[in-house]
């Protein structure tokens, strides 16, 4: 069933002049990827994510981390974008034609978001499906099935390790710079399907908000932010996005 929406909010959907979103874990995970602490189950049950997901751990152990990271790579690759993907690809492209801005921020490793179509896309946790080495540094997009060896080797002879940002570890600079000035720019941001307790990435809704922005929470529980929100809307993205997309834009 379509609920009701504000018309406020339906009207800066169809006027901002630039829409930031940040989305998190629950949009993937609309899709089947398992959220970073539900993956640790089968085999890995007895790993705390702290003993797979820091440069420590890959040093220690670097054929265990490679062999976990690389069967969520492949775990990930048999999901696809839900509607809740599709629906923010839809308003990046209503955002764009009629002359507006629009950034999308995430978390998420995946790249569902470019697989439904969003481009420009800021990944602050970085992507698994780019592998770099330790040694040269030289990056690599790993799209074939599980490694035959773990850890994988770079063709200079070092490690190759997953292009993600793991515990301890600086969130990529550019990425990071972009996020904050799109936070600032903004007049409408969108919060998605993240839990907004994972820094730096949760301030960035603080930035919006102090710059002037109004905010939207979407989320299935509530938020440090829903209730500080401008509107907080309870439910999966995949259900309520699309909705919100229909009721704006449809009756135009």
């Amino acid at each position: 069933m379509t609920q009701p929406f504000d018309a406020d909010l339906l009207d800066a959907l169809r006027s901002a002049h630039h829409i930031a979103v940040l989305t998190g874990a629950g949009v993937s995970a609309e899709s089947g990827v398992p959220t970073f602490r539900d993956a640790l189950t089968g085999l890995w049950a007895r790993y705390d994510p702290a003993q797979l997901a820091t440069p420590e751990a890959f040093e220690r152990d670097p054929e265990l981390v490679a062999r976990w990271y690389d069967e969520r790579r492949c775990s990930v690759a048999r999901c696809v974008p839900n509607a809740g993907h599709v629906a923010l690809a839809q308003v990046q492209r209503q955002t764009i034609d009629r002359g507006g801005a629009f950034t999308l921020i995430t978390q998420n490793v995946d790249r569902l978001h470019q697989a439904a179509g969003s481009i420009d896309v800021i990944e602050l946790h970085g992507t698994l499906w780019v592998w770099r080495c330790i040694d040269c540094d030289m990056e690599t997009e790993e799209r074939g099935p599980a490694f035959s060896a773990f850890p994988s080797h770079c063709s200079c002879g070092g490690l190759k390790r997953p292009g993600v940002v793991w515990f301890g570890e600086e969130l990529p600079r550019h990425a990071l710079l972009q996020a904050q000035r799109a936070a600032t720019a903004c007049d409408l941001f969108l919060s998605i399907g993240t839990s907004s307790v994972v820094y730096p990435a949760a301030g960035l809704i603080d930035q919006a908000s102090r710059a002037g922005a109004r905010v939207l929470d979407v989320n299935p529980q509530e938020t440090p932010y829903s209730g500080r929100a401008t509107w907080s809307l309870r439910g999966a993205s995949g259900e309520i996005l699309p909705q919100l997309l229909s009721a704006a834009f449809t009756a135009e």
